[in-house]
């Protein structure tokens, strides 16, 4: 049932914001009433026209030269999410902890591979797992974290409990578009009260990237390695280049040389203690065991120790959706704690009994490919096309090892500028963590993303959403209605 609400006090295009309470919206009570956080942000955008605020943030953000890749400008929203500083207390304690149980998963999996032999995870998830690198087997230094970023999707379901949606632990991007983005909105918006800032994520980075370097190297040379201009992240890469003060290379710049990597910008050779590792591919071996034209590269300086990878190969092996379904298990086995923050409650269709049951309650479900992203491949099947539902469960049965199934959930909504009025829109959350052998921490906030249609359920740029601005006020301020 849709209702329609006037906020308190009033602005253009705020009114007759449809309020649906088949789920949760992020700034409104089901009442109507605008939650305690998000008070300032609607006083500022009653001092606004809708229409002139979206396009000085978008002359922002295109100033900021914001794209994912050539000739894709990102599309910011200028209507920030709020979450006060009593709500994300306890949810960065749940990002912490699960970081450190994924990292402590990924160290078992390439060492002693306990929770395997214990029976916690099933090892069919190392058989069939895409990411799974079996040439660092033995290789990572358990007191360097192999995923040094980690970006945890969030969901917050129709109850207003925010979940785990998926684990992103191989090369999780937009960190620096974080960043960007409270540059354009923040300016913009003009509203009285400020968020926490975003500085320390590189900091945090920073000093993560320095303690990887091997034993021995007092000051350490790094760089990271991407694709280049036509890697989507592209801005991303270059930011972080700049906010880091370290080169942003390809690997046609490096060689190998007697187990030691090198980089060539203009004359110059430098030695390499870290890369930081922003490439597609991310694979070192190839199907029958050889190595990759990226493992011959690195492979040697990895070997010999005088190398160091920060999110290091192989970690795709727990961004696998697979070892998503036994996330919360890792909490217990290796922390010996209660998960802080729950998964959408996800199954392992490879397992006979499981699929079995999936299949008699499909519609209840979401079918993911276990190596997919940007929601490619997705199928929510409660809002299915018959011949989509059939194609989906054709593969399920024949290659069930290849999929998981997730319990659906009613995305919350935001209000997000269309046009000249404000139209929910639905909602995702990247916070990032930032793991290193002195501790972790985490961004204040992150990435909020939203979908690109009225009632569009999968939220990812690469299906025409947009971003908003992430804003986690001080504590003491406001609270969550």
């Amino acid at each position: 049932m849709a209702t329609t609400l006037n906020p308190a006090r009033p602005f253009p295009g705020a009114g007759k914001y449809p309020l649906d309470t088949g789920h949760y919206d992020e700034a409104f009570a089901p009442t109507g009433v605008p939650r305690t956080p998000y008070a300032d942000v609607f006083d500022a955008l009653a001092r606004q026209d809708l229409l002139v605020l979206r396009e000085r943030v978008r002359s922002n953000a295109a100033s900021l030269g914001l794209s994912f890749g050539p000739g894709n400008p990102m599309v910011v929203d200028p209507v920030p999410r709020v979450l006060d500083g009593a709500e994300w207390k306890p949810l960065e304690a749940g990002l912490l902890q699960r970081a450190r149980a994924l990292n402590a998963f990924l160290a078992d999996t390439y060492g002693g591979q306990r929770i395997f032999d214990a029976g916690v995870v099933p090892r069919r998830l190392l058989e069939t797992s895409l990411g799974y690198e079996p040439r660092m087997q033995g290789l990572l230094d358990p007191a360097v974290p192999a995923a040094t970023v980690a970006g945890l999707d969030l969901v917050r379901d129709e109850s207003g409990e925010m979940l785990v949606l998926e684990d992103n632990l191989r090369m999780p991007s937009g960190s620096s578009y974080s960043l960007a983005v409270r540059e354009t909105v923040e300016p913009a918006l003009g509203a009285s009260v400020h968020p926490r800032g975003l500085d320390d994520y590189v900091g945090m980075l920073g000093a993560a990237i320095r303690d990887a370097a091997p034993d021995g190297a007092s000051d350490p040379a790094a760089a990271i390695v991407s694709d280049g201009p036509d890697s989507g992240a592209w801005y991303e890469h270059r930011r972080l280049g700049r906010e880091l003060d370290i080169p942003v290379v390809t690997p046609r710049q490096l060689e190998v040389k007697k187990g030691r990597l090198y980089c060539r910008q203009a004359r110059e050779r430098t030695p390499l203690d870290v890369v930081y590792r922003r490439l597609d591919e991310d694979r070192l071996s190839e199907p029958d065991g050889g190595l990759t034209g990226l493992g011959e590269l690195l492979m040697p300086a990895l070997e010999s120790g005088r190398l160091r990878c920060v999110n290091a190969f192989g970690t795709g092996v727990a961004d696998d959706k697979l070892a998503h379904a036994y996330a919360e298990s890792m909490v217990r086995f290796y922390l010996g704690e209660e998960p802080l923050l729950r998964s959408v409650p996800s199954f392992d269709l490879s397992d006979e009994m499981v699929r079995k049951e999936a299949l008699e309650h499909l519609d209840d479900l979401v079918l993911k490919p276990r190596d997919g992203f940007g929601g490619h491949g997705v199928t929510i099947m409660q809002r299915a096309t018959s011949s989509q539902r059939r194609r989906a469960i054709g593969l399920l049965r024949r290659r069930p090892e290849s999929f998981i199934a997730q319990s659906t959930v009613q995305l919350s909504s935001h209000p997000t500028v269309c046009g000249a009025r404000l139209r929910p829109r639905r909602v995702d959350l990247r916070p990032y963590v930032v793991s290193g052998p002195a501790g972790s921490g985490a961004m204040a906030g992150g990435l909020t993303r939203y979908a690109r249609g009225a009632g569009e359920m999968v939220v990812n740029s690469s299906r025409g959403g947009g971003c908003k601005d992430t804003w986690v006020l001080p504590s003491g301020t406001g609270g969550r209605d």
